[in-house]
Formats: C-alpha cells, sequence, structure tokens
C-alpha cells in the first residue's frame, strides 16, 4: 500500500483525503449487530421452535397413576381367625357403651380406578340396627300411605314430610319415595338438606320404588351399602353377637358382594381381596377365612356384653 501511494503524486494524494468521508469506529457494525440480534430475538416466534417447545412440555408432565388399586401383600402380614378378631376387638371395647358399638367389616376388591362401583342393600340374617326410623314420601290418603305405616314408617305423606325437613327435623335414618311422590319431592327442594346428609331418595341408590312397604321392612333390617376406593365398607354386627351370628352376617355380605361383581359388565372384572374386621373404637384384622383357630376361647365367652 506504501508503494501504492508513492506513485500517485502528492497533489492527487491531499483532494484524495479531503474527498473521503470520515469512517467512525463502530459506525457500520453497530446497526449490522443489532439487526442480527432482533432476527435471533424471534425465533421464538418459529413454528417449529414452538413445537419443540410443547414437546418438552409433555414430556415433564407427570405419568398417569396405576389403572389398579394397589394392595398389599397378605403373605408378609399376620392375618387371624374370626374368633381370634373377635376377642382383641372385644377387648378395645371395654367400657364403651355396648349399644353403641358394632362389629364392622372392610371388604378390598381387586378393581380397576376407572370401573363401576358396587353398590346395593343388604339384610343380614341378624338385624344389626335395632332401631331404623324410615320415612316415605308418597301420596298422602293413599293405599301406599297406609301400607307404608303398617310396614313400621315413622314419617309419611307429602307437605307433611316437606315442612319437618325445611324446619330441621329430620328424625329419620332412611328415606324412601314413590315415584308419583319424585315430582314434588324434586319442586320441594330437598336435595340441598338432605343430600349433604346422605337422605336423598334417588333411583340409582334403590330409594324410589313402586313397593314401598316391602322396602321399608328390608330398611329397617338392612344395611344400604356401597364401594369407595376399591373398599367395601359396613356395619356386620352388634357386639353382643355370637361368633355364630357373626359368621352368618360375615357369609351374607361376602355372598351379596360376588353377586354384586358378577352382575357387572363382563369386561369389568372385580374379585374380593382380603376382609378385615374390626370395631367401632378398634382396630382392624385381616381374617384368613377360618372360624377358630388352636389358641381361640370358646364361641361362649365372646358372646353377650
Amino acid at each position: 500500500m506504501s508503494s501504492l501511494n508513492s506513485l500517485i503524486p502528492t497533489g492527487t494524494r491531499s483532494v484524495l483525503s479531503i474527498c473521503r468521508p470520515p469512517l467512525r469506529q463502530g459506525s457500520m457494525a453497530a446497526p449490522i449487530l443489532f439487526s442480527y440480534q432482533q432476527v435471533r430475538g424471534k425465533a421464538s416466534s418459529n413454528p417449529q421452535a414452538r413445537g419443540k417447545k410443547s414437546k418438552e412440555k409433555a414430556t415433564t408432565k407427570k405419568k398417569k397413576g396405576p389403572r389398579e388399586f394397589q394392595q398389599v401383600d397378605l403373605t408378609q402380614m399376620e392375618q387371624f381367625a374370626l374368633c381370634d378378631a373377635m376377642r382383641y376387638l372385644r377387648a378395645f371395647e371395654v367400657g364403651r357403651e355396648p349399644t353403641t358399638s358394632k362389629y364392622e367389616i372392610h371388604i378390598r376388591l381387586k378393581s380397576k380406578r376407572d370401573g363401576p362401583v358396587i353398590r346395593n342393600m343388604l339384610r343380614f340374617p341378624h338385624s344389626v340396627q335395632t332401631e331404623s326410623r324410615i320415612c316415605v314420601i308418597c301420596p298422602p290418603g293413599s293405599r301406599i300411605e297406609k301400607e307404608a305405616r303398617a310396614a313400621g314408617a315413622v314419617l309419611v305423606g307429602e307437605q307433611e314430610v316437606f315442612d319437618a325437613v325445611k324446619e330441621g327435623r329430620i328424625e329419620f335414618d332412611r328415606c324412601i319415595c314413590h315415584p308419583d311422590s319424585l315430582d314434588a319431592m324434586n319442586k320441594a327442594g330437598l336435595g340441598r338438606i338432605l343430600g349433604p346428609r346422605g337422605l336423598m331418595p334417588s333411583v340409582k341408590t334403590g330409594t324410589v320404588v313402586e313397593d314401598v312397604a316391602n322396602r321399608v321392612e328390608m330398611l329397617r333390617g338392612g344395611t344400604v351399602y356401597r364401594e369407595r376406593d376399591a373398599v367395601i365398607r359396613l356395619p356386620i354386627g352388634q357386639l353382643a353377637f355370637s361368633p355364630e351370628q357373626l359368621r352368618d352376617n360375615l357369609r351374607a355380605t361376602i355372598d351379596q358382594v360376588k353377586k354384586d361383581a358378577a352382575g357387572l359388565n363382563d369386561r369389568i372384572t372385580k374379585e374380593i381381596y382380603e376382609v378385615v374386621l374390626s370395631s367401632t373404637n378398634g382396630p382392624g384384622f385381616s381374617l384368613n377365612g377360618e372360624f377358630t383357630s388352636e389358641s381361640s376361647p370358646e364361641t361362649a365367652a365372646l358372646s353377650g356384653v
């Protein structure tokens, strides 16, 4: 470059230096870099980039849990005969009011989480609930009302029942309704009062029936049960029951649950996995299916209060 300048006359070099505009440092690099940064900043609006981000979010989502309820390994836990479990539970109920303490059964099922649930009503060979007050909503002055009263219902009618419920006088344990009074019951708006208490009659729970008298008799000596989280819980006997009475009620319960499971959809399979006996104030004892063991006391010692 110095050799080239030496060939140009001195006057010409001065003229060229005057005509050439001055170049400030960084004047061209800054706009180019700024525009490049703008292009880099708009990369997030690219559909392909958004697609990659959505895939990354999808992969970070939590995986769904198992479709079936998990059960404990029964081979790793101690199980008891029925009389042995009764002996321990009666010890936990010492000093308690015998009329309020009851034996309870917990039937664990092998079931899927998103399948249908079992719900039904069972009448035990030996009645568990001694005083079950039944309310019947039916047309007043009809034959149905007379049959309901004869069957033992404590509150029968339409407007009489509606007024008592709205005033807060819910002096009954179960409530059933005849289909002829279903519209009147819905118009009365009893759902917000009876619903939270589990007393609202519905077709699903079998408390809207034609044969009111027969259902009243069943409810007075029976129990309504429902599967929740693959477990069916219900009282099965009074504390004064003998082992033989408790065994009869237990057999009736298991047989009915098996029938309910068999009556479901053919694609749905439910099996009884474990049976646990407990009491109102006692823990649960897993049953092994035996009535007595070598160390069981006499059955007469497990009767009465």
